[in-house]
């Protein structure tokens, strides 16, 4: 059973969120069998969708860096959004429909609850990782870059080690031919949670800041050692920022 999506919402192509919220995965097993009931499932989303526009209304944001993803836009090129497991919450807000968007998303139940929820900003969802080469949820994400629509990846999910990337979002850009385009934010009011990925929750009535990357090109061709240098390149810039991001807001 999936949300069902409030008046005025459009359906749109996905983003990437790999695996559940850290919330979620967090939750006592108690807890988390209730979700199986759709009744509840349903609330849950309703309630993250809520929360999300409720801290984004009660905090006061800075945004820098975004003319990248509107010069592309403006060309009609395609990208993939990348930013990492731990920073996901508030990414629909930085994003705001700029273009269709696909979210990559696990398949298990926890990742379909925030599917779900994020269908409420006109965020699809395409179910699986990257992380195996060749499947179906490549080749869609493939089709969808080819089109003109842009991904969104975290390359540390669904799993771990947080703020390390996979090889699978270099191979994905690669092959698209598109750039990979970091993102992240940051809060001063926050709570780190006891998570893989140190999941950061965002609180209401305090200051936050988005900020973009530059795209980072990837070549058609490439060696196993330049695969990994790009690997390792996406990984630092994404790692800078975040600590950038928290030094803006005060959380260095």
């Amino acid at each position: 059973m999936r949300c069902s999506s409030p008046r005025g919402a459009t359906s749109q192509p996905p983003l990437s969120y790999k695996g559940g919220v850290a919330f979620i995965a967090t939750m006592p097993v108690e807890w988390r069998r209730l979700l199986r009931s759709d009744r509840l499932r349903r609330l849950l989303c309703w309630g993250i969708y809520h929360y999300i526009r409720f801290v984004f209304a009660t905090n006061r944001w800075q945004v820098e860096g975004g003319d990248a993803a509107q010069r592309l836009r403006a060309e009609g090129r395609a990208f993939i959004l990348a930013f990492w497991h731990g920073r996901l919450l508030m990414i629909p807000m930085a994003w705001r429909r700029l273009a269709p968007m696909h979210m990559l998303i696990s398949a298990h139940r926890d990742g379909r609850i925030i599917a779900d929820a994020v269908t409420y900003f006109g965020v699809s969802s395409i179910a699986g990782s990257t992380r195996r080469g060749g499947s179906t949820a490549v080749r869609r994400m493939l089709r969808y870059l080819e089109a003109g629509d842009c991904v969104g990846i975290t390359p540390d999910g669904p799993r771990g080690p947080a703020m390390t990337a996979s090889l699978g979002i270099v191979d994905l850009a690669r092959l698209a031919q598109v750039p990979i385009l970091p993102i992240t934010y940051a809060t001063s009011r926050r709570r780190l949670l006891d998570s893989w990925d140190r999941f950061h929750l965002a609180l209401p009535f305090g200051r936050g800041v988005f900020l973009w990357g530059e795209p980072i090109a990837v070549p058609r061709h490439l060696d196993e050692a330049g695969t990994e240098d790009t690997r390792l390149l996406v990984e630092s810039r994404m790692a800078a920022m975040v600590r950038d991001a928290d030094h803006r807001v005060g959380n260095s």
